[in-house]
């Protein structure tokens, strides 16, 4: 399952557990904590108080009460220090331990704010970096669904320099607001003064000749090039890889691949061919082919293709960095 970067109120979230950062006295402080246990009711409190406490870096679980989501994972983050002070290494086991929780309670789905991000300092595109990290190594090995929540696209601190350097790009090549208006006058005139039995009448014209051979046709119908899912599969093989590193790098499920593998017809999103693009490195005329092969083609009219397009020219094939760009132009994700 893929890993998803989402806005939402976490207390909102329709999924098996959801993630509260906590203190070691699990006494709903502040922040997200404290509005957890406001949605998730009186009851809460007093589950807390039976569990003992928790120390940074391990997490413990209560019921959701009336919650959405079945259970809540406390888990408590370190303060930042400066990061010298094993900050990474105690973030990194929030993750994991609450994920190994969600996995013993067999979760399909789980989750987290950006954890110690906001109360305890720690610096915002650091935090994410760990969050994806710890659970993309988690996804590797099990099939869940995750999500990290926001409240506001500036959360997702990408590199400002990176982030200025797509928003430039975009600026030089997108054309999908630009039009040369005079010339959209005249075509606007046009249709408005030419009367309907003449258009009628272009429209129905075919040219004289002989007539197509059919057999022909069922020639070259007999020659279709090869489908989607073959050109992935050859793909993976000349890059050495497995199946499984190519959808878990695509960030997308076991279940969608398998249609893309097996089933000779399907066709998948286009988001879903740039995703195995990105996890395939391919350049930016390999893309372009891949993408044919579903019916589509990158356009400089959609600002979600420039982004890409710029990350496969600048050889950045991160897909979690590539849909952190895109989560911050308020544009689709990748994968999925």
């Amino acid at each position: 399952m893929p890993l998803k970067i989402v806005r939402n109120d976490i207390t909102k979230m329709a999924v098996d557990a959801i993630v509260n950062p906590t203190d070691p006295t699990l006494s709903g402080g502040g922040g997200v904590d404290a509005a957890i246990h406001r949605a998730a009711g009186p009851r809460l409190e007093a589950a807390c108080k039976a569990l003992g406490g928790c120390k940074t870096g391990e997490a413990k679980v209560t019921e959701g009460f009336v919650l959405p989501c079945k259970y809540i994972l406390h888990t408590v983050g370190p303060v930042w220090r400066g990061g010298l002070f094993g900050e990474k290494r105690q973030l990194t086991a929030c993750y994991q331990n609450a994920l190994a929780l969600a996995r013993a309670r067999s979760c399909e789905s789980v989750a987290f704010p950006l954890i110690s991000a906001a109360t305890n300092g720690y610096p915002r595109a650091k935090a994410l970096r760990v969050a994806v990290e710890a659970i993309t190594g988690f996804l590797t090995e099990n099939e869940m669904e995750v999500y990290i929540v926001v409240f506001t696209r500036d959360e997702v601190a990408v590199s400002e320099k990176l982030f200025q350097a797509v928003e430039q790009y975009i600026d030089d090549v997108y054309v999908g607001e630009r039009y040369d208006a005079p010339r959209e006058m005249q075509r606007r005139a046009l249709y408005a003064e030419t009367p309907m039995d003449a258009l009628e009448g272009a429209l129905s014209y075919a040219p004289s000749g002989p007539a197509m051979d059919m057999s022909t046709l069922a020639e070259m119908l007999d020659q279709v090039d090869e489908n989607f899912g073959k050109t992935v599969l050859r793909k993976i093989d000349e890059k050495g890889m497995t199946d499984v590193e190519c959808y878990k790098r695509a960030n997308i499920d076991r279940r969608l691949f398998n249609k893309i593998k097996n089933e000779p017809n399907y066709r998948p999103g286009k988001q879903t061919a740039l995703a195995l693009a990105i996890a395939l490195k391919l350049s930016l005329a390999e893309t372009k082919e891949l993408l044919m092969k579903a019916g589509f083609a990158l356009s400089h009219s959609n600002k979600a293709d420039i982004v890409v397009e710029y990350c496969i020219q600048a050889g950045l094939y991160d897909i979690f960095q590539i849909n952190e760009l895109l989560f911050r132009f308020d544009l689709s994700p990748l994968g999925y």
